[in-house]
């Protein structure tokens, strides 16, 4: 594996952390996970000149070790919202109002949008209006790097930065005269579901990525991603049955516990959420 397809974006590497600079962000918390989404190294508070300066040599790291080099920006003095897991018409509505556009794998994108002085409650209701991720963490890959992930083996795709426009912040406003977010939830009434342009799932490794560390060990709580999963599964309104078999396609704890492990999790999964919409209508 070369440097040239997987180590060697060192330019757009850096014009994506140029760009986040410019929305005002000063550090990042940098990640290195492994093909299985685990975490390997974790650098807390990171300046951004120190990392922009350390970029060709952690990148050129990174391949040789096939792991993923994952960003979090910290202090921007807007509130930059990530909308994860965009098709292409996804990414199309909303386009005109992102600040950064990344390909993190062929045909799947993921969106940076910038809003100034929005409402508690407006990442969710533009994740949900665009039909992006409801679970992103605020996390990416870096633009430049590899996406190490064990099914795209032996060929992982590249995080290209498609498009990446200094200090455009727009409006909640704005963006919800474009259409792009969901009508705000009024009190006592259930939140509406919005239609996508195609009915999916939530990605499983996200819902890895962000779960918590298993009791005593670095390695991330595989039950709590798998409740995560069929929790947000159930939500965008896939049956249990469905989610049931859809554990089992990309849990490995699943697939060795077996369909009762599978089932019961969805059944908790599937309470849980009855208990939230409850207090939602209460």
């Amino acid at each position: 594996m070369s440097t040239e397809k997987h180590g060697g974006g060192v330019e757009q590497a850096q014009r994506m952390l140029d760009t986040l600079a410019s929305m005002g962000v000063r550090s990042f918390d940098v990640t290195l996970t492994d093909l299985d989404g685990h975490k390997q190294e974790f650098r807390s508070a990171v300046s951004g000149p120190r990392l922009r300066s350390q970029l060709p040599l952690l990148l050129a790291a990174v391949v040789d070790r096939q792991q993923n080099l994952i960003v979090r920006p910290r202090g921007s003095g807007a509130n930059l919202i990530q909308l994860d897991d965009l098709d292409g018409s996804g990414l199309e509505h909303v386009r005109a109002a992102a600040f950064l556009v990344l390909m993190t794998s062929p045909g799947n994108h993921q969106a940076w949008v910038a809003v100034r002085e929005s409402t508690p409650d407006f990442a969710r209701r533009l994740r949900q209006g665009s039909g992006a991720d409801l679970s992103a963490s605020g996390a990416t890959r870096i633009a430049g790097s590899a996406n190490f992930k064990r099914q795209y083996a032996p060929n992982f795709p590249t995080v290209h930065l498609l498009e990446a426009i200094a200090r455009r912040i727009v409006t909640q406003r704005e963006l919800e005269a474009l259409g792009l977010a969901a009508p705000p939830q009024r009190p006592g009434v259930p939140s509406a579901r919005v239609s996508r342009p195609a009915k999916r799932w939530p990605s499983y490794e996200r819902c890895l990525q962000t779960a918590p560390l298993a009791h005593r060990s670095d390695r991330r709580d595989v039950s709590r991603a798998d409740f995560t999963f069929c929790l947000i599964a159930l939500d965008w309104g896939w049956s249990p049955a469905e989610t049931c078999e859809r554990l089992l396609d990309n849990s490995g704890k699943a697939r060795e516990q077996g369909e009762p492990y599978a089932r019961l999790t969805v059944q908790r999964a599937h309470a849980a959420l009855q208990r939230r919409r409850a207090g939602v209508i209460a």
